[in-house]
């Protein structure tokens, strides 16, 4: 599906774009703030191909795409630029939900920092290869060279401020130009050079407080959400014909000054105090601070409270020279990647196998969606071995004191310049260590490939070994599966009904893998009785070891999955009895399965799909009757 395609697709799943407030996206997610989450089509969501699972934050719904999110979001601004400078001015229209102060406040300063990430990461990464260049002798550091790439790093860094005005000021709903003016009014070299004079400073007789507001993160946020509130007022007392010259006029009389008295003085304490707050927990609590956060990673991680504490991480490294925070996001994507190494290595389904090593991979350059939601958190085990990993190298790392001297924007291998210095190789011993733990304990762990039904449905494939289901009764004669070849219809085939029950199109099955085809054209079943039998004469391919699905292959070589129920592969077993195994023969009508309808269906859909699995070998494959239905009456056709 082109990206355009999907991004429409996106936009009426989560109830079109009268329900979004805003949207931006960060490295692997698309965020929106909706007015309403409960407009959200999941269902819709999954069945997309790019999308790789959804996720809510607060009140903020993220939707997972991974490596081509820019290009999904491009597309969907591109068609829809109401989206994201929601209405004229960049006002953001108010959302009817009452949400939590302290999580709207992370996603306020989330909100501001992402759209900036792409210009910090980049000069970070600079300047953590010019690190590296110089530490190597590569490069000198008094060189001109060296001094323009230095600007370069340095340059977004020392005038932050001003890139954070900008992205606050469309947050905020005011404009980002006068934001501008703000702070170079904040950081004009004069101005800099009275507040460090060391002599008393006085605006009106009212005294200014020396404050540095180069590198600086918190006055000028605070600053310019204040400033939004006093354009907004101005704004509405001055006539119109007016507004262009006097609006921006007194929003910067009234701002500057107040920032310099008030607001700069007191976004310095605050973000000192926050630094020092997490500064002192990563300092003295060292092993346990470690262990605790470094286990805990990947949760702060999905929430997305770690872009929260970005002002902070830049704060340290512009005051400090380093910041022990960063570190433990390393860790934690070495523990992902770890994790579904060991996947990898447990596996039997050639597929999985595939997706996990793939994911492991992207997790160690630095991309963990794929591998946390696409395999990890899936099979459950494997995520809980992440978080052992991370642990563990995150006890290592903060125990010897690890630190990150340049916020590179990337946690995994080619993120390593920035924490280059005197504790690299604690940094790196913690990230190894979370790998290989990370692996370790996956594999020990294990997985239930069963426990995700598509994963399962990969194991139907004809001759796959898959252990038979316990048989209660079996008299007929049996063939060995692999002996059999793949199918090669030799003519139309026809399938009766395998149930007693209601007949409905195979679109109407609340299963993407089904409803969608996915597995192949066929039909579906509401059974009103407990009982399965062969839609054909032939033998059996598959028998689930589960019992929940079995496979069964015409003697004309129409191969037939038949699923019961959505999801019941969980069951695990229970309620289901088999009565043939793999390999054995069987005449249409034949007694395959059992089972206990009134108690699957106190908790699961019941809704039992038969698909042709080789639907590509036929012209056609139709459903022949739907409707009230009997057991042994034709219901399916396939013609070549």
């Amino acid at each position: 599906m082109k990206h355009q395609e999907t991004a429409q697709e996106i936009i009426k799943a989560v109830g079109g774009t009268n329900n979004i407030n805003s949207v931006y996206h960060c490295v692997t997610r698309l965020r929106f703030d909706l007015k309403n989450n409960d407009k959200v089509d999941n269902g819709s969501l999954k069945k997309l191909d790019k999308v790789m699972g959804t996720n809510v934050s607060g009140d903020q719904f993220q939707v997972i795409i991974g490596n081509d999110v820019s290009k999904v979001f491009d597309a969907m601004v591109k068609e829809n630029p109401a989206i994201q400078q929601t209405t004229e001015n960049n006002k953001e229209p108010k959302s009817d939900k009452k949400q939590n102060v302290v999580l709207k406040i992370f996603e306020t300063i989330a909100g501001v920092f992402a759209p900036m990430l792409p210009a910090i990461t980049a000069a970070g990464m600079l300047k953590g290869l010019l690190a590296l260049f110089v530490s190597v002798g590569w490069m000198s550091a008094g060189t001109d060279t060296y001094r323009i790439l230095s600007a370069i790093g340095d340059g977004v860094f020392h005038y932050l401020p001003l890139l954070i005005a900008v992205s606050a000021a469309r947050k905020f709903g005011s404009n980002p130009f006068v934001a501008i003016a703000l702070g170079t009014a904040l950081m004009y070299p004069d101005m800099t050079a009275l507040l460090s004079s060391g002599e008393s400073v006085g605006f009106l007789g009212i005294p200014v407080t020396a404050v540095s507001y180069a590198s600086s993160v918190i006055p000028i946020l605070l600053a310019v959400w204040l400033m939004s509130y006093v354009e907004k007022w101005v704004d509405r007392v001055i006539p119109a014909a007016l507004k262009l010259l006097l609006v921006p006029l007194i929003t910067l009389l009234v701002m500057v000054p107040v920032t310099l008295i008030a607001i700069g003085p007191l976004g310095t304490f605050v973000g000192s105090g926050l630094s020092g707050g997490i500064n002192w927990l990563l300092n003295e609590g060292g092993l346990i601070a470690g262990i605790v956060l470094g286990g805990a990673m990947a949760l702060i991680i999905m929430t997305g409270m770690h872009y929260a504490l970005v002002p902070i991480i830049l704060s340290n490294i512009a005051t400090l020279g380093f910041d022990k925070f960063l570190p433990l996001t390393f860790i934690s994507n070495m523990g992902q990647a770890g994790a579904t190494l060991g996947v990898f290595f447990r596996a039997k389904d050639k597929k999985l196998k595939t997706v996990a090593l793939s994911t492991s991979f992207t997790a160690l350059m630095g991309v963990t969606e794929p591998a946390m939601y696409g395999v990890n958190m899936k099979y459950k085990k494997p995520f809980a071995a992440a978080m052992i990993g991370s642990a563990v190298g995150g006890g290592f790392a903060l125990a010897f004191g690890a630190k990150a001297y340049v916020l590179a924007g990337n946690g995994g291998l080619p993120g390593l310049p920035s924490l280059i210095g005197q504790t690299f190789w604690y940094s790196f011993g913690g990230m190894i260590l979370a790998f290989i733990v990370g692996a370790i304990m996956s594999t020990i762990f294990g997985i239930k490939e069963e426990e995700g039904d598509a994963e399962a449905l990969a194991q139907f494939s004809p001759g796959a070994s898959t252990a038979p289901a316990k048989v209660t009764s079996n008299d007929a004669a049996t063939v060995d599966v692999d002996d059999m070849g793949d199918p090669t219809p030799t003519s139309d085939a026809v399938a009766v009904a395998p149930m007693t029950g209601k007949s409905i199109q195979l679109k109407e099955v609340n299963d993407p893998t089904f409803g969608d085809e996915l597995m192949g054209k066929g039909v579906a079943f509401v059974p009103t009785v407990g009982e399965l039998v062969s839609p054909v004469t032939g033998t059996i391919m598959n028998v689930f070891k589960t019992k929940h699905a079995i496979v069964v292959r015409s003697d004309n070589g129409m191969e037939l999955l038949i699923h019961v129920g959505i999801n019941t592969v969980k069951l695990r077993g229970q309620y289901f009895d088999a009565h043939v195994a793999n390999g054995a023969r069987v005449q249409a009508g034949d007694k395959l399965l059992t089972f206990e309808l009134a108690e699957i269906a106190k908790e699961y859909d019941i809704t039992t799909a038969m698909v042709v699995t080789n639907t590509a070998d036929y012209k056609q494959v139709l459903p022949v009757k739907l409707g009230e239905i009997t057991m042994g009456e034709d219901v399916l056709k396939a013609e070549i």
